[in-house]
């Protein structure tokens, strides 16, 4: 085991894909890579990291943006948490640090929203620190690298495979090292089934290969089974201005602070009648025009299911409810940004 990162480095040298984050990596390209990377595949992620950066080209930039266009510029690529984790951040770097992200692993690890793997990217790549950064490429690499059939789930595999990696970095090439391990894990040690062992530097040291076994590594604990949450939407819109109403989520939990059509959680309305009078408890005169029913969809998070059924009514001209605003199709397009959550009647909202 003891070649792992000279092979490792010499395939990275002649494989490692272009990256704008990759070609200019200072902390902050860094971090906002990684961030964007989550939960994103990095085709999809380009243009909008491109965008994002031309916009707020540094922390004092993000710290500073006004909370929906930061929405707005983080719309399509979900969960956004994220973004307002990395904006509170900001504003830390530029209390604590004077705008610059810190040179120093802890203190990463203590800002908002920044937990081990991407303190570990940032201060590799970025500075050039000895510190291990650990996501699901590398894991999977080390799980078949040492026939490790533990879940990879839990904490203790987790801790004994950055060991493993920490066993093997070079002191001089820490940044390179980490970062071919997260390139083996995407472009050929793959998920689901399928590694290219054919094409991997380090096929003559693993010993998942030599056991047969690197297919069906690594493993995961049992999933628990998601909560089946029922949600009604209503699409509505002004009958004399064509605006549609939007009501905005609370500041905590699900989908925090973020503007959607209004949606009633837990609750299957049964029929016309039952949706205006969800709407009126919200303080809006429904009309007596006939809600027109939309198709059924589904949205999956982490740990909940949503099972939506949609309304679309037209309301008479009137101020919006409390915590809701009319917005029009220049706001739709250009200031309000709607979670992902609600894709399947966004072509509704245009019309």
């Amino acid at each position: 085991m003891e070649k792992i990162a000279p092979a490792l480095l010499a395939w990275f040298d002649q494989n490692r894909r272009s990256l704008p984050f990759r070609d200019d990596p200072t902390p902050y390209h860094v971090w906002v890579s990684e961030i964007m990377l989550q939960q994103t595949r990095v085709a999809a992620a380009l243009p909008y990291y491109e965008r994002f950066i031309r916009e707020l080209p540094d922390i004092p930039a993000l710290a500073a943006c006004p909370p929906e266009r930061l929405d707005k510029l983080w719309e399509g690529l979900g969960y956004y948490r994220r973004v307002h984790s990395m904006q509170k951040a900001a504003q830390a770097v530029c209390e604590r640090y004077g705008g610059a992200l810190p040179a120093d692993y802890d203190a990463l690890l203590a800002l908002p929203g920044i937990g081990p793997y991407t303190a570990g990217a940032i201060a590799s790549i970025g500075f050039g620190l000895a510190v291990p950064a650990v996501d699901g490429n590398v894991l999977r690499v080390f799980a078949r690298l040492y026939n490790d059939g533990a879940p990879i789930d839990e904490p203790a595999t987790k801790k004994r495979c950055t060991a493993r990696v920490m066993a093997h970095q070079p002191p001089d090439a820490p940044g390179d090292y980490n970062q071919a391990l997260m390139e083996l894990g995407a472009l050929v040690c793959l998920p689901g089934g399928a590694p290219l062992c054919g094409q991997c530097p380090l096929a003559a040291l693993c010993e998942g290969r030599k056991a047969g076994a690197a297919a069906s590594l690594p493993r995961k604990a049992e999933p628990k089974p998601r909560r089946i949450l029922p949600v009604t939407v209503a699409l509505v819109q002004n009958g004399a201005t064509g605006a549609w109403l939007l009501q905005k989520r609370p500041e905590s939990g699900l989908l925090a602070g973020l503007w959607q059509p209004p949606a009633f959680e837990g609750q299957a309305l049964a029929g016309p009648d039952a949706v205006r009078a969800a709407l009126a408890g919200l303080g809006l005169d429904p009309g007596f025009g006939q809600p027109e029913a939309l198709p059924a969809a589904k949205h999956i998070f982490t740990h909940v299911e949503w099972r939506m059924t949609g309304w679309r009514l037209t309301a008479p001209d009137q101020p919006a409810p409390a915590g809701c605003v009319w917005a029009g199709r220049e706001d739709l397009a250009g200031r309000y940004a709607l979670p992902g959550a609600f894709k399947a009647y966004r072509d509704c909202l245009s019309g």
